[in-house]
């Protein structure tokens, strides 16, 4: 892995399943820090070679895999050291032990759905992102369906990354100026939150996609991968301003979200990229503080933490999406 700084501050592959078959939209919650390494002074490059103790320490794996042809996206992690991942293919869930890499399918999925983008409560409810305008939300334990929410009519919308703020889960729709607030729970009335102010829906192309709430809470943050820009809504009004950028251009292909504190980081999938950025006290201004990739980088979408590491999956969308294409997940250290 490494890291620059523009700026100063034994599970075998699990057989093939051809259940796990076909494709979806393409799209879709990131961190780091120091870590163990070799610095070279001439490029301002860090390369890590080791990850160290802890959660997530030493002896756990540093990469697993998914079983064939499972087309990830999203993956969750809670206070457990367990990842879940979502299926493009037919919306299963795969959930890994970060603790030994083996993994098991706790929720088989079926004909129509797909599982893109996923957040996992502190109650142990998954919400999961389920394209075609649909939210779902299951139980961690069992994968069971708890509950189904239609959003938007199912052709036209990409309904593609969630985050947990107050009392709702927040979805993103690509293909929608609009957000989706979910009832944390198992009832209550869904929330349609127009996008207005400085948003611009851009035609035929993925807009909104990953979302994080602000530090203080009172607002949330929304990447748009074309052309890649960041934006803050207002949670009321469904105001968008646009972030300014400091140190970078734009935010291009930007995917997947994670934000700790003030740090914010934006998972750049098809650039095999994660840009860090310092984010002001309002949360209207970005400074681009360093960035990470890592040779085993294969098109990263989504990524979750757990004790000292971040764990992202590989979407591979540049190569072929059969039911004998491999897939991974692979942890970086924070």
């Amino acid at each position: 892995m490494t890291r620059s700084h523009p700026h100063p501050h034994s599970l075998p592959h699990p057989s093939r399943r051809a259940l796990l078959g076909g494709a979806a939209l393409t799209a879709f919650a990131v961190a780091t820090g120091a870590g163990a390494g070799t610095a070279n002074a001439a490029t301002g490059t860090k390369t890590a070679t080791t990850i160290g103790g802890g959660a997530g320490g030493g002896t756990w794996p540093t990469e697993f895999p998914l079983p064939n042809g499972f087309l990830p996206e999203g993956i969750a992690i809670g206070r457990k050291p367990y990842a879940y991942m979502g299926s493009r293919a037919n919306g299963a869930i795969y959930r890994t032990d970060l603790r030994t890499g083996e993994g098991g399918i706790l929720f088989a999925g079926g004909t129509g759905l797909i599982a893109v983008g996923l957040k996992l409560d502190h109650d142990g409810l998954l919400y999961v992102a389920g394209n075609t305008g649909v939210a779902r939300t299951h139980d961690s334990r069992t994968g069971e369906v708890v509950a189904t929410h239609q959003l938007t009519e199912p052709t036209g919308h990409f309904i593609n990354d969630v985050t947990l703020l107050g009392d709702r889960a927040w979805f993103t729709d690509s293909r929608a100026a609009a957000l989706y607030g979910v009832p944390r729970g198992r009832t209550g009335t869904v929330k349609t939150l127009p996008l207005t102010g400085d948003w611009v829906q851009l035609p035929d192309v993925n807009n909104a996609n990953g979302i994080v709430g602000t530090p203080d809470g009172r607002a949330l943050i929304v990447v748009k991968s074309t052309p890649g820009e960041l934006y803050n809504v207002n949670l009321r009004t469904g105001h968008a301003t646009k972030i300014t950028l400091v140190g970078a251009a734009n935010v291009v292909n930007g995917d997947g979200l994670y934000r700790i504190g003030r740090t914010l980081y934006v998972v750049q999938n098809r650039l095999n990229l994660i840009s860090v950025f310092h984010l002001d006290s309002k949360a209207t201004t970005a400074t681009l503080t360093g960035t990470i990739t890592d040779p085993r980088f294969d098109v990263p979408t989504t990524a979750a933490r757990f004790g000292n590491r971040l764990y992202l999956v590989n979407a591979r969308f540049t190569s072929p999406q059969t039911p004998e294409t491999t897939f991974t997940g692979v942890a970086v250290p924070i």
